[in-house]
């Protein structure tokens, strides 16, 4: 199904959100996901050792020993809990990823320890300290978006919609659960909806800005969040493809390394209460 027809056409200038995003030093808001990527490459920067063991860079100054860069927090900003470039530790130093990730009931294609700390720290007060249960995947339950907003049925209240592209960009949206498709065009959701990516390097969050309410779209062919001028994120019936671009509701940048897109799995979560799967 062309993605055209469906294809936000409201006339609203378009708004930057005003809530969370993430931005290093090395990133503006003119910057294109590939531009970025091929900037990166031309810093083949001089190294020499310092004083009290520092390296020095044209990128600043190093410990030889350990470097994680840091974002700038900025206005309608917040430093991501999770940065691309993480130091090395030996397996047998760390701790398991059940440890890391104590919630998380199944496995996921995506969710890293770091994603999952991010979404600890910006998913609804409600949800928080549940437990992570796998609704869908299409690895475990076939590509068919019917059999997505089937299974949501299992869960009740918010859900995470997590996928992503081939390029191994990471991005998605917060729903509500169990998904209603209608018949026409008709938007649902609330304030509490966001999207997120991490094709810029560090998960970036963006919350409605209020520009208007087109939170998510749910229909059996397809699946969007976010309107005017373009939806944030758009999946097609079949879970193969999608498409992403700067809208509205979210005041995001496209989420993807490129408008159109192969998917390489889509998972979604939902969230329930410890107490359901104690045993006695």
């Amino acid at each position: 199904m062309s993605f055209s027809k469906f294809k936000d056409e409201d006339d609203v200038k378009s708004l930057r959100s005003h809530s969370f995003t993430w931005r290093c030093k090395s990133f503006s808001w003119r910057d294109r996901p590939l531009e970025r990527y091929a900037a990166c490459d031309d810093h083949n920067d001089h190294t020499e050792e310092g004083e009290n063991g520092l390296i020095r860079s044209s990128i600043g100054v190093l410990n030889e020993s350990f470097y994680t860069p840091r974002c700038n927090e900025e206005p309608n900003s917040a430093r991501s809990v999770a940065s691309g470039f993480e130091p090395f530790e030996d397996a047998s130093d760390g701790g398991s990823l059940e440890q890391s990730m104590p919630n998380l009931v199944d496995d996921s294609v995506f969710i890293s320890p770091d994603l999952y700390d991010f979404f600890q720290s910006y998913l609804p007060n409600i949800v928080k300290g549940c437990q992570w249960s796998l609704l869908y995947s299409t690895a475990k339950h076939g590509i068919s978006l019917r059999t997505l907003i089937r299974m949501s049925a299992n869960s009740s209240g918010p859900c995470l919609l997590i996928t992503g592209d081939k390029q191994g960009a990471v991005f998605g949206g917060l729903l509500e659960a169990p998904l209603r498709p209608t018949a026409k065009r008709k938007y649902q959701g609330t304030v509490q909806s966001f999207v997120f990516t991490t094709v810029y390097g560090e998960p970036r969050l963006f919350r409605p800005t209020g520009a208007n309410r087109y939170f998510y779209l749910c229909m059996n062919e397809i699946l969007a969040l976010g309107g005017g001028g373009h939806f944030a994120l758009c999946l097609d019936g079949d879970l193969l493809s999608g498409n992403s671009g700067p809208c509205d509701t979210f005041g995001n940048l496209c989420l993807a390394h490129d408008e159109e897109f192969e998917l390489k799995n889509v998972e979604l979560w939902g969230f329930t209460h410890a107490s359901r799967y104690l045993t006695s």
